[in-house]
């Protein structure tokens, strides 16, 4: 036993940050990400850092916690009242996958715009005359409509990469004065109607629940993409699906699923001009080093008794 504080970590950080960790803390890496083993590991340990849902109760008996950091940006892993209620600090990484996702949500445009990987396959299982034709059926990303709903980092930095590429953006935020000077506010109907590609990067909450519905479906090109980055529950995934069924939409990329992990049994695996990714946007070596640098400096600075800038809560350092 050592006088350390014990620190749970509900999945693996990258291998080049756990011995600083390590250097500092009593480090338990959990066994699987279960509500019952989170919720018997917890019991005893000082602080948590987050890569996986977290059962609402999950604090009940956490009689010892008092750092909780997301190795990540998205809250929606962590019931965050409830650990505020108990005192307990939370903290995110605003930034530290940013670039990842916007360059996910690129090479998801790229994907169905250019067709690469069905040209290499054709290629190597029919030849060079098979293959060449479907280079004729690509459309270039310039002077083609970008939606983008969100202006967060993610958006912000995605909506300059378009217009950088010379794509018109478009944007839709609970702010429309705050959007940058190369994007163009736009309603809800607008952005579906006209957008070529259309990028969710909005936080769930109770606004953005099923905001892609039937409805809005409807409402967009039958050539538009539309890549789904934010959470699952913010489009009517039955509605999309269909639509791909139909043609009534040219593709559309989706990293996030209602139900996490997919059992390989959903419908969405035998849908037509579907990129289905395993909630991986935001994930390389560079941005998993990022962000398991920032838990660790983090949660030192918690457990020794600093308030680091992106606490979420910081109300609970003003309780006696």
């Amino acid at each position: 036993m050592t006088n350390k504080p014990k620190v749970l970590l509900t999945n693996p950080i990258h291998p080049q940050l756990l011995p600083l960790l390590q250097a500092h803390c009593d480090v338990i890496v959990a066994p699987d990400t279960s509500p019952a083993t989170i919720a018997q590991l917890i019991t005893d340990v000082d602080g948590l850092i987050v890569r996986a849902q977290l059962a609402p109760g999950v604090f009940d008996d956490a009689t010892k916690l008092r750092a909780v950091v997301r190795h990540g940006v998205g809250l929606d892993m962590i019931p965050v009242a409830a650990a505020t209620a108990r005192g307990i600090p939370v903290a995110n990484l605003p930034g530290s996958n940013t670039t990842a996702v916007v360059e996910y949500c690129v090479a998801a445009m790229l994907h169905f715009r250019r067709n690469l990987g069905l040209m290499d396959a054709r290629l190597r299982s029919a030849g060079w005359t098979a293959a060449r034709p479907l280079a004729d059926q690509g459309t270039e990303l310039r002077q083609s409509v970008c939606g983008v709903i969100g202006m967060g980092a993610v958006g912000t930095q995605l909506a300059g990469v378009a217009a950088g590429l010379g794509m018109k953006v478009i944007g839709l935020t609970r702010r429309p004065e705050a959007v940058p000077a190369h994007v163009e506010a736009a309603s809800k109907q607008a952005l579906f109607e006209q957008a070529d590609v259309v990028v969710l990067c909005c936080p769930l909450n109770a606004q953005t629940r099923g905001l892609v519905d039937a409805a809005t479906v409807a409402l967009m090109k039958p050539t538009a993409i539309l890549i789904n980055v934010a959470r699952g529950p913010v489009i009517d995934t039955a509605a999309v699906l269909a639509a791909l069924m139909s043609g009534a939409l040219g593709g559309a990329a989706l990293d996030v699923h209602d139900q996490q992990p997919l059992t390989g049994q959903e419908p969405l695996f035998d849908c037509p001009n579907l990129l289905i990714t395993p909630h991986v946007a935001g994930i390389t070596a560079t941005s998993l080093h990022g962000m398991s640098d920032g838990a660790v400096h983090t949660m030192i600075a918690l457990l020794r008794g600093d308030r680091p800038a992106n606490v979420v809560n910081p109300e609970v350092f003003k309780k006696p």
